[in-house]
């Protein structure tokens, strides 16, 4: 398995026990994360996928949720992992260190992933799962089609930016320095979260929000069988009574978390919610 410089580095805690030498692609793949799940069924065949993230299967936070019923799944402990018998292992930097000290131990080789926090950054990743994979083709042809989904997704050119804050059922917000905050500049919209405290990620008061709404409210909808605690903002009658002076699109939850291709998704609706703000004052 040839791997980039980077991929080297990611792998780092099992290179460092000689737990990665083969010189084949791994043939038995499993993905501990739901973002690495998703870039994973878009390089790997399927007879190599051995199991996904049981993250995958959630249909209020997975983008391939329909996708996931086809192949198993783990809660993350090194024992399902083990009974697999993986001979790669995509991981987090939350994965659980008991599990990636067992898969040490037990010489199973694992690469650890952190958050992109920009395009870039994104985009380095799929470049190193595909090399981990032995799937450098497909890893081009993807980030090719994200870069081109994201040109198309720019704004015309001399229209202002649109006061955006991007917002969470249970009220947390994708501030600055956050791959959202990214994408939203890309597609035409200044991110307000830091108005209301936000740095990076976090809370909005439903106070703040209603004191002084931003021009456009991107959230997710209600989402049948979701907590209710997780609705209630979003759902608030305050709300309704800004509705005169803040817009409102949809923003599903499916996207909030990762990237990867899940950013085709996001450019898409980013634009959409965009034209029809601009379209509504025409």
């Amino acid at each position: 398995m040839r791997l980039t410089r980077r991929a080297l580095l990611v792998a780092a805690p099992a290179l460092a026990l000689g737990r990665i030498a083969r010189a084949a692609a791994p043939r038995r793949i499993v993905s501990l994360n739901p973002c690495l799940d998703a870039i994973l069924l878009r390089l790997a065949d399927a007879p190599h996928v051995a199991a996904l993230s049981h993250y995958a299967r959630d249909v209020h936070t997975s983008t391939i949720a329909a996708e996931a019923l086809r192949f198993p799944f783990t809660y993350e402990t090194a024992e399902e992992i083990v009974a697999l018998q993986p001979d790669l292992v995509l991981a987090s930097r939350h994965t659980a260190i008991a599990t990636r000290t067992a898969l040490a131990r037990m010489g199973i080789p694992f690469a650890l992933f952190g958050v992109p926090d920009t395009v870039e950054e994104s985009l380095d990743q799929i470049a190193e799962i595909a090399a981990l994979c032995g799937a450098e083709p497909r890893g081009g042809a993807l980030i090719g089609e994200i870069r081109a989904a994201i040109a198309a997704s720019a704004p015309q050119p001399g229209r202002p930016a649109i006061e955006a804050l991007i917002l969470q059922g249970r009220g947390l917000a994708a501030g600055a320095g956050t791959l959202l905050d990214e994408m939203l500049t890309r597609t035409g919209f200044t991110n307000v979260a830091a108005r209301y405290g936000v740095s990076y990620w976090g809370n909005v008061p439903l106070e703040l929000l209603v004191a002084d709404p931003p021009q456009l409210l991107l959230a997710g909808a209600a989402n049948a069988g979701a907590p209710d605690q997780a609705q209630r903002l979003l759902s608030h009658p305050a709300l309704a009574a800004v509705s005169g002076r803040m817009a409102r699109a949809s923003f599903p939850e499916t996207l909030f978390y990762c990237g990867g291709p899940v950013l085709l998704q996001t450019a898409a609706r980013l634009a959409a919610a965009r034209d029809a703000f601009w379209a509504s004052r025409a």
